[in-house]
């Protein structure tokens, strides 16, 4: 399996960054990791291995990237400066990231952002903030609501990063009719320890008051919030749905 770690330096975010490609070819899926601010978490936790035979066939490319959630939120700054520098993190990934993607690939193409947990947060606002960049999102086990990081902080750009307090209140046709075409859209979590499938259930119905396409998976009470969860969930997204 072909893996190149490479560091960015970001003007976004004023430091060094790493992204870790796997694979030569195939479907791109833009992987946040989960807990830890480092891109290499995905591949300690097991998550790169359960998917590799995707990646050495070809059928997928991964670009995992770090969350920078506990960099943001739990950076001891104040929460106005947390919130600018979430900004900032969004700006990392559509300025710096996807060109970096484009210019590996070759060529502009489509991109799937993929996480779980504090990733899956990650992964499906900046589908959502910019359906017109990605193609598709797969969430596992997230919290969809900014205020599980934010500790009751909520300002403009809080609200413009939760998705289920600026879904309700979109209107604008131009961002409904991307989201309103795009057909790889997938919630998922399990019911066992530590999971709360209420969150994908809250962001489901937003979607569905919104006509925005989607499919909700919910797996049975021997799935926890654990890597053992979403090795399995990947895998079956990519091999029924890419």
């Amino acid at each position: 399996m072909n893996r190149t770690l490479y560091t960015l330096n970001s003007e976004n975010l004023g430091e060094d960054v790493d992204i870790v490609v796997y694979g030569h070819y195939g479907s791109t899926i833009l992987l946040f990791s989960v807990f830890e601010d480092d891109a290499l978490e995905n591949e300690r936790n097991g998550i790169i291995e359960a998917i590799s035979p995707f990646i050495k066939n070809g059928k997928i490319r991964v670009y995992s990237i770090p969350t920078a959630n506990r960099q943001i939120w739990a950076s001891g700054l104040s929460h106005h400066d947390c919130s600018e520098r979430h900004s900032a993190y969004n700006n990392f990934v559509v300025e710096e990231v996807l060109p970096f993607i484009y210019d590996n690939c070759g060529t502009v193409l489509p991109v799937i952002t993929a996480g779980a947990s504090h990733g899956a947060y990650q992964a499906v606002n900046l589908y959502f903030r910019r359906p017109d960049l990605f193609l598709g999102t797969v969430g596992m086990s997230g919290n969809y609501n900014i205020g599980h990081l934010t500790q009751g902080y909520f300002d403009d750009n809080c609200y413009f990063n939760s998705p289920v307090h600026y879904l309700p209140n979109l209107e604008d046709n131009y961002w409904l009719t991307f989201l309103r075409s795009r057909h790889h859209v997938q919630l998922m979590s399990g019911k066992g320890h530590g999971e709360n499938p209420s969150e994908s259930y809250h962001l489901s119905n937003i979607l569905n008051r919104k006509n925005i396409p989607h499919k909700v998976d919910i797996w049975g009470e021997e799935w926890g919030h654990n890597p053992e969860t979403w090795k399995e969930m990947l895998k079956q997204y990519i091999l029924t749905q890419l």
